[in-house]
């Protein structure tokens, strides 16, 4: 059976711009490893404009989202700026025991980012020489 990896970055204020999303996968499939991707599901909340407040609907999809970490082996952090939803799915991964990698962009990250990384890296092209090892 294949590892899953769980693609986690910033949403809110880059919904027209998730094309980390496609490299991110790309590279998952690549090495052999079956990537979850929320966004997958959620890009018709934000482009329908319907995330705009905290309802049911954003209650749904976070638990999704916190169910579909719990069902993979790793989570990978795209930060190429500081999000609170990125942030804290590093954090219940890392709570649950998950492998965690971080592509951190920030120049100087905060020391919980890095606490609940496995390992840090500064570009998105340095996930599949690291994933290639975690065969």
């Amino acid at each position: 059976m294949k590892k899953r990896v769980f693609i986690s970055g910033p949403i809110q204020g880059m919904e027209d711009n998730q094309t980390y999303r496609k490299v991110i996968r790309d590279i998952c499939l690549r090495c052999g490893f079956e990537p979850i991707d929320p966004w997958l599901r959620e890009k018709v909340l934000y482009r329908a404009g319907r995330v705009k407040k905290l309802d049911i609907s954003s209650a749904g999809f976070i638990k999704r989202d916190l169910e579909d970490i719990e069902r993979c082996d790793i989570l990978v952090a795209y930060l190429p700026r500081l999000s609170a939803g990125t942030c804290m799915e590093l954090f219940y991964a890392k709570l649950r025991g998950k492998r965690t990698i971080t592509i951190c962009k920030l120049e100087n990250p905060s020391p919980w980012i890095i606490f609940h990384s496995d390992v840090v890296l500064k570009e998105i092209t340095d996930l599949e020489e690291y994933l290639k090892g975690e065969l």
